[in-house]
């Protein structure tokens, strides 16, 4: 599989991509994001989020889709909004490639550590992390509030 930083031209696949991972999770009907809106949010005059795509025979098998945000605790903190890599290709080595990339990625960018959400169903997922020693957080719940 080869490793490359995503580009404008990658937006469509990234799109279907997020769209795969939303009917996994079962929220395909909260997905509201569109190209166009990605276009302007990734790569227009204030970006706010990047990704980097793994690839297998030319096609994008993968992606890691990540964003900055800031902690008054630790600092400069990465955030790994999603990784995916499609379903027929789970298991194969892509998800460890991008995730690996994500935590070079942070160390050179002078981050503190990186942060993720995982649903507390996802045992694939869960257990994949678990392989990195990482910290699971059951005390903080998820806020939001939709502008939409």
């Amino acid at each position: 599989m080869n490793l490359r930083k995503g580009t404008e031209a990658d937006l469509p696949r990234l799109h279907e991509l997020i769209m795969e991972l939303a009917i996994y999770e079962k929220g395909e009907d909260q997905v509201s994001n569109t190209i166009e809106r990605m276009k302007e949010e990734g790569f227009g005059p204030s970006p706010v989020f990047g990704f980097w795509v793994i690839e297998l025979d030319g096609e994008v098998v993968g992606a890691a889709v990540y964003y900055w945000r800031y902690s008054t605790w630790k600092g400069k903190r990465l955030y790994l909004e999603d990784l995916i890599v499609t379903e027929a290709l789970r298991g194969k080595g892509g998800g460890k490639i991008l995730f690996d990339k994500m935590l070079d990625f942070g160390k050179e960018e002078g981050a503190s550590g990186m942060m993720w959400q995982v649903l507390d169903w996802n045992e694939l997922a869960i257990n994949f992390y678990k392989k990195y020693n990482t910290s699971f957080d059951e005390e903080w719940l998820n806020c939001h509030i939709d502008f939409d």
